[in-house]
């Protein structure tokens, strides 16, 4: 198929897979009716839940409106229900006061899916445990995140903000009109508004908190390859979904042209699931690379990212960690929008390449086993570009 055609058959499969199921109509009709149940409120004062239910870079463009909602209002005692996986990263935000932890249905990508009744019967027990703990408000982080909406009507927390999203609204006091089109920054700041009122672009709170002990850790593992003191360039070059990613040949020749022309060294940052990627750009690079796949955790990742002149890699929590403690980055788009989730920050600091495939961004993240040849948003984006875009935001 040539280009066009692609773009017209992804474009039909994309609004197949957006388009209401029969499933989800039987789910709307059973989530209207248990926004009727008739559910005690809690009394607790002051103390504010809010849901994330994300995995890692979701939860980075979370933390501004947790950083804003803290200057605001210091009194509030902020608590945040999140994922094992993201929960890593508020240890590095010291505005929350509490990270409670759940495995959210449907956002575990490491366990098969739920029986059609364990979204239900999880949803009960934790909501028993969130009335024992006590909360004034509730905010629902993610935009569609019905179930922990459900949560916190089933929890009976009195004040419960969210967007007006169907399955969502029928559970909330306070219903915010969703703008797709803006970035997940600005979308969740738009829910601690009524707290910290509006707060422009260029004054929105952002950064995380680098350990010393991670600072250290990072210090030492550099010593061990003699890059301590070596201007650093990090590429990350996995993602979530195959989707995402580009071709492991030209990460091994940005590899050995940023070495060359940056005078750099290239590290590689990954996890353990991402280690035979790895492997395969290192041994396709001629110049020596060097791999911390696996090793790291979530603070010493981002004291690694700290020391580098770029981190360059596709759409992923990391690169959201590079630009969340002062690292300049390169993203790679395909699926997703980059309006709503490019790093944050200034694009002279944070560039972001995409496809000019008509059919992006189609925002479906798992094309299953569909041939990646239908797919080629992100492997259509140059080598040149690439480069180019690297070369335009490292550090001088």
């Amino acid at each position: 198929m040539d280009r066009d055609a692609i773009a017209q058959r992804n474009q039909l499969m994309a609004r197949a897979f957006h388009a209401d199921s029969p499933r989800h109509r039987l789910r709307r009709a059973f989530i209207h009716g248990a926004a009727r149940l008739p559910i005690a409120s809690q009394t607790a004062k002051n103390r504010v839940l809010l849901i994330r239910p994300d995995h890692l870079g979701d939860m980075i463009l979370a933390t501004p409106a947790m950083l804003a909602l803290r200057q605001s209002r210091p009194n509030l005692e902020l608590h945040v229900l999140a994922s094992p996986s993201s929960a890593a990263v508020l240890a590095h935000l010291p505005a929350v006061d509490r990270v409670l932890t759940t495995d959210f249905p449907g956002f575990n990508r490491n366990v098969p899916k739920e029986s059609l009744i364990q979204p239900y019967t999880h949803l009960l027990k934790v909501a028993h445990q969130l009335r024992l703990v006590g909360y004034e408000t509730a905010i629902i982080m993610r935009a569609d995140h019905w179930w922990g909406a459900m949560l916190a009507y089933l929890s009976g927390i009195r004040q419960r903000i969210g967007y007006d999203l169907p399955d969502v609204m029928p559970f909330l006091t306070e219903a915010m009109p969703f703008a797709p089109a803006s970035h997940a920054v600005r979308q969740n700041m738009r829910l601690v508004e009524r707290w910290t009122g509006f707060i422009p672009d260029s004054e929105i709170p952002f950064g995380l908190h680098v350990a010393p002990q991670d600072a250290d850790d990072v210090t030492e593992l550099l010593r061990q390859y003699r890059l301590h003191d070596q201007r650093l360039v990090a590429i990350h070059p996995g993602a979530g979904t195959w989707v995402k990613q580009w071709d492991t040949e030209r990460w091994a020749v940005v590899a050995d042209t940023l070495t060359e022309q940056l005078g750099a060294r290239v590290i590689f940052t990954g996890t353990e699931r991402e280690r035979s990627l790895v492997d395969h750009i290192q041994n396709a690079a001629h110049h020596k690379t060097y791999t911390t796949v696996g090793a790291l955790k979530i603070g010493q990742l981002a004291a690694l990212f700290a020391r580098c002149a770029v981190v360059l890699g596709p759409d992923s929590g990391p690169l959201h960690l590079a630009a969340a403690v002062g690292a300049p980055t390169v993203a790679l788009f395909g699926p997703a929008d980059p309006q709503e989730f490019a790093p944050w920050g200034p694009r002279t600091r944070h560039a972001v390449l995409t496809s000019t495939i008509a059919c992006r961004p189609c925002r479906v993240l798992d094309w299953a086993d569909d041939d990646p040849q239908f797919h080629p948003c992100v492997r259509d984006i140059g080598l040149g570009e690439v480069l180019d875009a690297a070369r335009r935001v490292a550090r001088r």
